[in-house]
C-alpha cells in the first residue's frame, strides 16, 4: 500500500525528521499563506512534478487558483482528492536516501547519493559511483555507525556526516517498524542555517502486514482518500470490505465489468492467465479478482454471494494454480455457503472448480456432496476456461 506524501510526512515527524510547515487543503477549504509555498497534488505515484501535479505560489489568491487547478487535473491516472500545501524551503544542497527490500540478498538494503532531487535509479544507471549501497539485518537493524559509514563513502564528512547518517539510521527503523518496502527520502534538503528538512518522501507499506498497523488499517479502509479515473464502483468498495474482514489470506481485490460468469481467481499470474483465457473462448467475466493465501471460509463466503449478488449472474468460474498453498477445503467451504446462503443450488452454479493443492482430498469430499463438478490437476487452466466459458453462454 502507497502512502500518499502528506500520510508519510506525518510518519516521518513522528520519528522526529525535521518538515517543511505544511497542512492539507481540501477542495472547500480556503488557503492562507504568509510566504512563498509548494502545492502538491496528493496523488500515490511518482513522476508528479513531470506530470504539472507539483506548483509554486507567491501569494495566497496564486495558491488558491493552482490549488483548485491541482483539484481539476487529471494526473498519471489519478484525480486528486487533495493538495498539500508547505512552505518553499530554500536549500543549498540535495540529497538521496532510502531503505527498502532485497529480495535476491533477502535483506534490507539502505541506499544513499550526495545527489538528490532525482531518479535514483537512471542515476544509477549513468553515475553509479555516486550511489551508496549497503545491506543490514532485520535483527541487527541499522545502527548510527554503519550508516555514518554509508554516508561518508560518499565524500560527506564533519557535522553533515553526523546529521545525515542519524536521519538514514532513523529511516531505517521506520522501515523495520512499519513493514515497510520502500522507505525514501527525495530529496532531503540541506538549508542555508544547516537543517536537514525532508522536502518529499515516498512510503510503501506491505500489503500483507497492514492489519498490524491500525494507523495504517484505517487509512486503507477509506475509499475516498485516492481517486482513479476509472471510478471505484460500489460492487468494488464492498469487495475491498470484505478483504478487510480480517487478515487470513487475500479475497476481495476485485475489478467489476459487465458480464454474466462470476469469477473466483488466484494464484499469482494464474488468475490474468484465467481471466485472459475466459475471454479469449468467448466468456464474459462479471469481475476480475484475487484469492490465495488460505482467506478464511468467511470471507470467501461473502464474496461468493457479493458476487452472485450481481444481476445476470448465474455462473461461478473458480480457478487457481496447479501449484498453491491455499487450502482447497476452506474455497470450497466458504464457496459452498455462499452459494447456500444466496438461495441457489451448488451443483447447477459451479460452473467449474479447478484448484488443485493443500487439503485438496477434504475439498473434494465437500464439492462430491454437493454435486459440484471438480477439474483436477490434469486439466489445464485453458480447458477449464473453456468449460466455464461454454457452460455460462
Amino acid at each position: 500500500m502507497r502512502l500518499l506524501e502528506h500520510e508519510s510526512k506525518k510518519i516521518l515527524a513522528n520519528y522526529r525528521i525535521a518538515l517543511p510547515a505544511g497542512r492539507l487543503l481540501g477542495p472547500e477549504e480556503p488557503s492562507t499563506i504568509d510566504g512563498p509555498v509548494m502545492l502538491k497534488a496528493q496523488i500515490p505515484i511518482g513522476g508528479r512534478g513531470k506530470a504539472g501535479g507539483i506548483l509554486a505560489a507567491a501569494t495566497a489568491e496564486e495558491a488558491r487558483q493552482k490549488a483548485a487547478r491541482l483539484l481539476e487535473s487529471h494526473l498519471r491516472g489519478y484525480l486528486p482528492k487533495s493538495v498539500y500545501m508547505e512552505e518553499q524551503v530554500a536549500v543549498r544542497q540535495e540529497f538521496f536516501m532510502a531503505v527498502t527490500y532485497d529480495t535476491v540478498a533477502k535483506a534490507p538494503l539502505a541506499i544513499f547519493s550526495a545527489k538528490g532531487g532525482v531518479d535514483i535509479e537512471e542515476l544509477a544507471q549513468r553515475e553509479p559511483a555516486l550511489v551508496r549501497r549497503e545491506h543490514f539485518t532485520v535483527g541487527g537493524r541499522l545502527p548510527v555507525h554503519r550508516a555514518r559509514a554509508i554516508v561518508a563513502d560518499a565524500g560527506i564528512s564533519g557535522k553533515l556526516l553526523l546529521g545525515l547518517s542519524a536521519v538514514l539510521a532513523t529511516l531505517a527503523d521506520l522501515f523495520l517498524d512499519y513493514d515497510a518496502t520502500v522507505a525514501e527520502i527525495n530529496p532531503l534538503g540541506l538549508t542555508e542555517d544547516g537543517r536537514l528538512v525532508a522536502l518529499d518522501c515516498h512510503l510503501e507499506i506491505d500489503d500483507d502486514a497492514v492489519f498490524r498497523h491500525a494507523d495504517i488499517a484505517a487509512l486503507e479502509k477509506d475509499t475516498g482518500r485516492v481517486e482513479g479515473e476509472r471510478r471505484t464502483s460500489d460492487f468494488e468498495r464492498q469487495a475491498a470490505g470484505i478483504d478487510s474482514l480480517d487478515h487470513r489470506g487475500v479475497a476481495g481485490r476485485v475489478i467489476e465489468f459487465d458480464g454474466n460468469l462470476g469469477l473466483i481467481i488466484g494464484g499469482g499470474g494464474a488468475s490474468l492467465t484465467a481471466f485472459d483465457a475466459i475471454r479469449a473462448h468467448g466468456g464474459r467475466p462479471a469481475n476480475y479478482c484475487e484469492i490465495g493465501g488460505n482467506p478464511s471460509v468467511l470471507k470467501v463466503k461473502e464474496l461468493t454471494r457479493l458476487i452472485l449478488s450481481k444481476p445476470g449472474v448465474d455462473k461461478l468460474a473458480v480457478i487457481m494454480n496447479v501449484v498453491s498453498n491455499t487450502r482447497v477445503d476452506l474455497v470450497a467451504r466458504g464457496i459452498v455457503k455462499g452459494i447456500l446462503e444466496s438461495g441457489r443450488d451448488p451443483a447447477r452454479t459451479v460452473a467449474v472448480f479447478r484448484i488443485p493443492g493443500a487439503w485438496e482430498e477434504e475439498g473434494f469430499k465437500i464439492l462430491s456432496k454437493y454435486g459440484i463438478p471438480i477439474q483436477g490437476r490434469t486439466v489445464s487452466i485453458d480447458e477449464a476456461a473453456r468449460i466455464a466459458a461454454r457452460s455460462a453462454a
